[in-house]
């Protein structure tokens, strides 16, 4: 269900008339690629008529060792996000009068105020790149053990705080590297960071998105638990200044590409909330998506608040959406992932015996393997990243019987892990009494799998309709279009 935002168009003249067709870009900077999507206002209603998604290939590789260390190169992920725009049309970029943006949660980046990129020239105008800048701490980072979480002070947020979570690395670091944040007075997501260097600002303004998915923020009161945090010794310096989804950000400072100077900037969004603005069109709509992870969503009804303080043991967590409303989330960090390490172990096992399959063979394989065997007394927890309720608990395999290890049995088994594995985080029990009438079903891993469409259609007796777009830069750039 899309909120409408209220601001002045700089699109429309003093007498509201049309200057020329409102041309939106919309960009997203995922764990693995960056998108940038172009949208405007048809009679028929908004439609994107222009994209690029470029792979960052960012991964740093870990020289920390016993630390489960996960960290990009910046400068990697911003000449993706370059590449793409430098691979629109430029004469639909001269056309941009907003720009919206999104990008993975809860990780974190520190730049130095002032010093955080360099405008150079480029084939097609100017670009900026990274200039005095740390790595990217990714959502997916490890280093908090539960032990060290545990240590850290209780959040005044109904959210808990996780390992990958901005805050609690930013506690990492205070306790195992404080002289690393001495290099640092600014830190962000790295789409606030994207933001701030396109409006010139050397500190970020975060929306309630993306410091939700930090840690140590309260969504009723939309604001940082200083006090608490102060008592720890955190610095607080480091927090951004926060803003409502929608709000902007500020103006762009300079020509970039081709894309004017001055034109408004959103504050930054999550990937999540911004994939779910793109395709709930109802608040009766349920939005399932299984890629590399796994998330179940709905919305929750107008005036609901979440309890103040966390429960860790919950596998379902209230992310804040746009206009006051919540989704109610099990975000499930075992989806398309776990399908992917089995082809691996696959292959490896193969490359042991001598043999050399390559994995782009393996997984259509599987596939047909499994829906030839419709049914398996095989059982598989999938868990093999742990979940953030119940980290500890990772994979397991039951009901092994001589007749149940083919390769059909074990991937129909894997695939219906999976999903299992969600339902057991939200049940389809839940998504009726909440007045759900559809799941909207979209991902990498189902759009390919049809075994795991199978699963979900017996898992969830409601009706699943598959191919509505879910498109995070879509997401962020329709939200700059409702700006009305």
């Amino acid at each position: 269900m899309q909120p409408s935002f209220h601001a002045q168009d700089p699109c429309l003249n003093s007498t509201m008339v049309p200057l020329k067709p409102a041309c939106i870009l919309g960009i997203d900077l995922g764990t693995s690629s960056v998108k940038a999507a172009l949208v405007e206002e048809t009679a028929q209603g908004p439609a994107v008529f222009g994209s690029c998604t470029k792979e960052t290939r960012a991964q740093i590789a870990s020289q920390a060792s016993g630390l489960q260390v996960n960290e990009q190169d910046v400068g990697k992920i911003i000449a993706a996000l370059n590449e793409c725009l430098g691979n629109l049309p430029q004469q639909h970029l001269q056309r941009v009068c907003r720009i919206g943006v999104s990008g993975q949660m809860h990780g974190i980046m520190f730049w130095k105020a002032g010093h955080g990129c360099r405008w150079t020239e480029c084939g097609t105008g100017k670009k900026f790149e990274p200039d005095e800048v740390s790595h990217l701490i990714t959502w997916q980072d490890g280093r908090c053990s539960s032990s060290f979480l545990s240590s850290l002070p209780q959040p005044q947020s109904h959210l808990s705080v996780a390992t990958g979570f901005g805050c609690a690395t930013i506690f990492w670091y205070l306790k195992n590297s404080p002289d690393f944040l001495k290099s640092y007075d600014s830190a962000g997501t790295i789409q606030d960071y994207v933001v701030a260097m396109l409006c010139g600002q050397e500190r970020s303004r975060m929306s309630v998105h993306n410091a939700a998915s930090w840690g140590y923020f309260n969504t009723t009161s939309k604001s940082w638990n200083v006090d608490i945090l102060r008592e720890s010794h955190f610095p607080i310096h480091l927090l951004p200044e926060v803003v409502e989804p929608g709000d902007l950000a500020g103006r762009s400072t300079c020509k970039w590409h081709q894309i004017p100077k001055g034109i408004d900037v959103g504050a930054a969004l999550g990937d999540f909330q911004c994939s779910v603005y793109s395709c709930m069109t109802e608040s009766t709509d349920a939005v399932l998506n299984i890629s590399t992870s796994a998330q179940l969503t709905l919305l929750m009804p107008l005036g609901f608040q979440p309890r103040e303080s966390p429960d860790p043991q919950s596998p379902v967590a209230y992310f804040p959406y746009f206009a006051d409303r919540h989704l109610a989330v099990a975000a499930s960090l075992n989806g398309g992932n776990v399908l992917a390490t089995f082809v691996d172990v696959l292959s490896r096992w193969m490359a042991e015996l001598g043999l050399e399959v390559p994995e782009s063979a393996l997984y259509p394989r599987m596939i047909q393997a499994a829906l030839a065997q419709a049914t398996t007394t095989l059982a598989i927890s999938p868990t093999v990243l742990g979940e953030r309720h119940m980290p500890d608990r990772l994979a397991s395999v039951t009901g092994i019987g001589v007749s149940d290890l083919s390769l059909g049995h074990v991937t129909r088994a894997l695939c219906r892990g999976v999903v299992q594995n969600l339902h057991s985080m939200l049940p389809s029990e839940c998504l009726v009494e909440a007045g759900v009438k559809r799941i909207l079903a979209s991902g990498s891993a189902l759009s390919r799998n049809e075994v795991l469409r199978q699963e979900v259609e017996m898992m969830y007796p409601l009706p699943v309709v598959y191919g509505k777009a879910v498109d995070a830069a879509v997401g962020a750039a329709l939200v700059m279009l409702h700006r009305k």
